[in-house]
């Protein structure tokens, strides 16, 4: 019992690292310049160390000490969850435009008429090739993380449950297996809450005092203490590692696989049509939630105007119980009604069918990319020209962003570019209190004023309905997550369970897990329309087309459940 105890916290915290990076994504892009297609490759990076390993490690368990190779794997995981933190550590502070009205520097980005190349230093600072390699540094450090993580990770769920189901009383084997498998699904959710509490924080609290900090965590170019989440994961693995090299090896002999079956085996599962079409329904329904973990927290925050901390508090706190709800109904059911196999099938469509329904008018809800003056908007008929006539005279730089919100409900992508020439800034807490005549923002005739910050899309009154949905599509898909699990187990040769269920992981992972942020990430980038630039290479993504981003990020979502079908 201490051992499954153990085994479930450090389940959990393993967990922890491996879905922080989710929770942390939008984050990370907006600090170190990614696209979409980038960190959805990232996020799905700790994949390859773990499949190429994993095939393996099952065929040698019965013959290494299995707690002491836990241990070992908890330690790697660890490290890896030190070394995604240190990108922060290794990089300068984070440098948002410091165009902004500031009380400790002479620039602020107000409209300068007749002020020439004042704007020099702001577009080639950070070109420099010193700042160049360092993003090639990050970057390289970050995935040499999550290839160790992957391979920390594989001996950990194989030969804690191999181990536990030897020694464990056949009556109480179902009942700690259980446990644990509510903990890995317990353990997304509690990521997400710590990327919540998390990302409150600014990043640079390390570096930087209080009074310093200009943004507050609703200004669109808020980056939150990403990095402290991956301590905390690492930490506390690096805890749950130490009992295990005192557990002792204690074997009872396994039957022994021999390689020279591995084909035969594997041709016969393969060539079985009913392991075959519910690991391709399985297949679709993983590279379904794979897309979902990674973005949906994006998502929210743009369609939604939402921020990443409120985000992932609701991923957290509403989606992935709501999966748990309905793996622990399926289950239920399948046990109150002993079902059939055929019962069994006929239950995964029915939940799959009324999944579609739920699912499918969430493509209608949310709305189009607030007006952005320029960008999606524009009074006259030059449209896209981002030049607009009444800011000719003000010598804006290319490359500001610091985006404020007219009394007209137009938003505009710097101060200086709705022509204001006046920033008012209150004396107490050194912020920006608004921004006034302002030659492009006309209130009556007169020049108007603006707010700083993001004007919102204004979807607020959809976001309920759309969660509410999405929650029971999310139940209703996962109530087939049992009696699926239980058609592969039961239709197959009993010897050659073990093995069937390590063919269905990897295909699993080859097929969806490893593919699917990517090609999610891939998808979202289509619908950018304003990339920030950095060195004359697209950085990270300042405007999506929101519809777009919607019809496409659900649509694929819908598709596979379409598939799963």
């Amino acid at each position: 019992q201490f051992f499954v105890f153990c085994h479930g916290l450090l389940q959990l915290s393993q967990l922890l690292v491996s879905g922080y990076l989710k929770s942390s994504i939008s984050t990370i892009e907006r600090r170190y310049g990614l696209s979409s297609q980038t960190s959805g490759l990232l996020a799905s990076f700790n994949e390859v160390g773990n499949t190429l390993l994993i095939v393996f490690v099952s065929y040698f368990g019965s013959r290494v000490h299995r707690p002491r190779f836990i241990g070992c794997g908890a330690i790697l995981v660890s490290l890896a969850g030190f070394l995604m933190s240190l990108p922060h550590f290794i990089t300068g502070p984070y440098e948002y435009d410091q165009s902004v009205a500031n009380v400790f520097s002479n620039t602020t980005d107000l409209c300068k008429p007749g002020v020439t190349g004042s704007w020099g230093n702001l577009s080639n600072a950070s070109c420099t090739p010193h700042a160049a390699k360092e993003n090639h540094e990050v970057l390289l450090v970050m995935f040499i993380a999550q290839a160790l993580l992957g391979i920390g990770g594989v001996p950990i769920q194989p030969f804690g449950i191999s181990y536990i189901d030897d020694f464990a009383s056949e009556r109480n084997s179902p009942l700690y297996l259980g446990i644990l498998f509510s903990v890995t699904v317990i353990g997304p959710g509690v990521a997400f809450m710590l990327g919540s509490a998390m990302l409150r924080f600014y990043i640079d609290i390390d570096k930087v005092t209080g009074d310093q900090i200009q943004l507050t965590n609703k200004d669109p170019r808020w980056v939150g203490a990403w990095w402290l989440g991956f301590l905390v994961a690492a930490s506390l693995v690096a805890l749950s590692a130490v009992p295990y090299f005192f557990f002792p090896r204690e074997m009872t002999k396994e039957v022994s696989l021999f390689l020279s079956d591995f084909p035969v085996v594997l041709l016969r599962n393969l060539r079985h049509p009913v392991y075959l079409l519910v690991v391709l329904a399985q297949v679709n329904l993983s590279a379904m939630v794979a897309g979902l973990a990674t973005f949906m927290g994006k998502f929210l925050e743009r369609q939604f105007s939402l921020t990443a901390s409120l985000a992932n508090m609701i991923i957290g706190a509403v989606n992935i119980p709501g999966a748990m709800v309905g793996i622990v109904v399926g289950g239920a059911i399948l046990k109150r009604f002993q079902m059939s196999l055929r019962q069994c099938s006929a239950m995964c469509v029915i939940g799959m069918f009324l999944c579609l329904l739920v699912a499918f008018p969430l493509l209608f809800l949310g709305c189009p990319t607030q007006k952005v003056a320029g960008i999606t908007y524009s009074e006259s008929s030059e449209f896209g020209h981002h030049a607009l006539e009444c800011n000719l005279q003000c010598s804006c730089p290319e490359k500001a962003y610091n985006p404020i919100c007219g009394s007209n409900a137009v938003e505009y992508i710097s101060p200086c570019y709705a022509g204001c020439r006046v920033v008012n800034i209150d004396a107490d807490s050194n912020s920006v209190l608004n921004y006034t005549s302002c030659s492009c923002i006309s209130e009556n005739g007169l020049p108007g004023s603006a707010k700083p910050g993001t004007c919102g899309t204004g979807c607020f009154h959809l976001f309920l309905p759309f969660v509410i949905l999405s929650c029971l599509a999310g139940i209703l898909a996962s109530t087939s997550h049992t009696p699926s699990f239980m058609l592969i187990l039961r239709s197959i040769q009993p010897e050659d369970k073990s093995f069937a269920v390590g063919i269905q992981f990897m295909l699993l992972r080859v097929l969806a897990w490893m593919p699917g942020p990517v090609l999610y990430g891939s998808a979202i980038d289509t619908t950018c329309i304003l990339w920030e630039k950095k060195c004359d290479r697209k950085a990270a993504c300042r405007y999506y087309d929101n519809n777009l981003f919607r019809q496409r990020y659900l649509g694929l979502q819908f598709f596979f459940e379409v598939g799963t079908f």
